[in-house]
């Protein structure tokens, strides 16, 4: 399959057109309103720096089905002992600047440059991304956030500074996400630690139905403000 490269129009190439490894298109921008046709269409942008912005749909694709998560023993403990205080929405940017660094320390390359952070810090203004906080001693210890659309969270990135920390982060996200009636979380690409959760993949194709049938569902009312856990 090519590779497609876009032009300033808003218009993607159809997802199952991406090539094997999932990159789809190369260019565009990083408006809120590509970014948000983009995530519509099953399409996300993943790229590192010194890259051109690369554009992905990659099939299989691994998703959480918010009450199927898996929290093992040693997790439920660990929510149980109140170890994090979990809020949401509070700190957006200290997420995702922390992601980046989180990275970046360990001697990985990030998708997360600066105009990533920007981009999304603007989808979070106009309430469309959404972070996760966890909390020790008043202090961010770790964290994730994603994009929201319809009944479907795209997860993009987590971080833990502390044993547990983004997992109990993403027990709480999965406990909101059931009680507003969302369908799924889009994890991306399969990990280890995501599978660990609960997280399976499905064909593209499969989970492209079900995110139509997410973005055509009347919209959930329900305030992404959260203070404690369980």
């Amino acid at each position: 399959m090519p590779v497609f490269r876009l032009s300033k129009a808003l218009i993607f190439p159809p997802a199952h057109l991406a090539r094997e490894d999932g990159l789809l298109g190369v260019g565009g921008d990083l408006s809120s309103r590509r970014l948000i046709l983009a995530y519509e269409n099953g399409i996300f942008p993943w790229f590192s720096q010194g890259e051109p912005l690369l554009w992905w749909s990659p099939d299989p694709r691994m998703v959480l089905y918010p009450r199927n998560i898996n929290i093992s023993r040693s997790l439920n403990k660990c929510i149980r002992q109140k170890k994090f205080t979990i809020t949401m929405d509070q700190s957006f940017k200290a997420v995702i600047t922390a992601c980046a660094h989180s990275r970046t320390e360990n001697g990985q390359d990030t998708w997360l440059v600066d105009g990533m952070i920007a981009a999304y810090t603007r989808l979070h203004e106009k309430g469309v991304a959404h972070s996760v906080e966890a909390w020790q001693d008043d202090k961010l210890v770790g964290g994730l956030y994603g994009v929201s659309l319809g009944r479907t969270f795209f997860g993009e990135s987590m971080f833990s500074l502390k044993s547990n920390s983004s997992k109990v982060a993403l027990a709480a996200l999965c406990r909101h996400l059931t009680a507003l009636k969302f369908d799924l979380i889009d994890c991306q690409v399969a990990t280890d630690h995501l599978a660990s959760m609960g997280a399976v993949e499905i064909p593209r194709s499969l989970f492209l139905q079900k995110l139509t049938r997410s973005l055509n569902k009347k919209p959930v009312k329900g305030s992404w403000t959260f203070n404690g856990f369980m």
